[in-house]
């Protein structure tokens, strides 16, 4: 059995990042702060729209906030330390703070894996089971789905964060990413990772594969439900529905395959830094991007926040 190596528990780790202080850098580094800004106000907007406007409070609409605060908890993890990092020049993270970034980056993409299927199956029962919609997706169901979405997506975390930090680190200790990512971690273990590697692509099967093929099944079902639909408007409303859930569900999903279903022969670490940048920082904001501008609903409530009506004069 693996023992706790105190030297390894009381040592940093240094991230590496993917930015250096040239001008063509801090440009991008810029530009990496302004997407967080703007993803962070999109999800918290979204999340703040649905909780305040009870037109909102549908399955659909519940488990669209579940996806806006996993977003935003999601790029909270990752940039806040990097920007930390680039600004002060200091780029190591304690043991400790590798472990929580660990945990809370695996919980939320397990969590938006098992939330992006029970959002397609939601879908599913609205447009080829419309009149028993209410009991089958009732707010009690709703909700078991969302709360098994976060529970499974945390042990997923835990068992994740406590086998790596199972393992001595040693060498230079300089994590080629600019978060600790698990496989990269892995690269700098003197333990032997094989096992616990094995253990990862199983998981990624389990948390990757089985939403997907759950996403694939219902959506081939809408789509040859909404195909035999009589009315063009019905067709065209239920299409784009499903198709802003289809955008997010193949950035996403695309994305994580090729991260962690790849072999570890095979790995870049600047393909990897790369595509990591995209789904943990580009896909939040995306997301409410492409389910409010595409949603006539979402829009209708941020008016009433605003107090502007329907024709474009505000409320008073």
């Amino acid at each position: 059995m693996m023992q706790w190596n105190n030297w390894t528990l009381n040592s940093d780790f240094i991230l590496l990042g993917i930015f250096d202080h040239s001008p063509l850098h801090t440009f991008f580094f810029s530009l990496i702060l302004g997407i967080f800004f703007l993803a962070f106000m999109g999800n918290s907007t979204m999340v703040l729209l649905i909780y305040l406007d009870v037109q909102l409070h549908t399955p659909m609409y519940i488990l669209l906030s579940q996806l806006s605060l996993m977003d935003l908890m999601l790029i909270c993890t990752t940039v806040p330390q990097m920007a930390f990092n680039f600004l002060s020049g200091n780029k190591s993270i304690s043991m400790a703070g590798c472990g929580i970034q660990i945990f809370f980056y695996v919980s939320l993409l397990g969590a938006e894996c098992f939330l992006l299927a029970s959002m397609a199956y939601d879908r599913y029962v609205a447009i080829c089971h419309p009149l028993r919609y209410p009991i089958l997706m009732s707010h009690k169901i709703c909700g078991l789905m969302a709360a098994s979405s976060w529970i499974l997506g945390s042990l997923d975390g835990i068992i994740e964060v406590a086998a790596a930090l199972s393992f001595s680190y040693c060498g230079a200790r300089e994590i080629p990413h600019f978060f600790c990512d698990v496989p990269a971690l892995l690269t700098l273990s003197c333990s032997d990772t094989l096992t616990f590697e094995k253990m990862i692509f199983f998981c990624c099967v389990i948390m990757l594969i089985f939403p997907v093929a759950i996403i694939i099944a219902s959506y081939t079902r809408v789509i040859l439900a909404v195909i035999r639909m009589p009315s063009t408007e019905s067709r065209n409303k239920a299409f784009a529905t499903c198709s802003s859930h289809l955008a997010v569900v193949g950035m996403y999903y695309g994305a994580a395959m090729f991260i962690y279903m790849r072999p570890s022969s095979g790995r870049s670490p600047n393909q990897d830094k790369m595509v990591s940048a995209f789904y943990t920082i580009l896909t939040p904001l995306l997301n409410p991007l492409i389910y409010s501008l595409r949603n006539r609903e979402v829009t209708r409530a941020f008016m009433k926040v605003l107090g502007v009506d329907k024709a474009g004069a505000r409320v008073i």
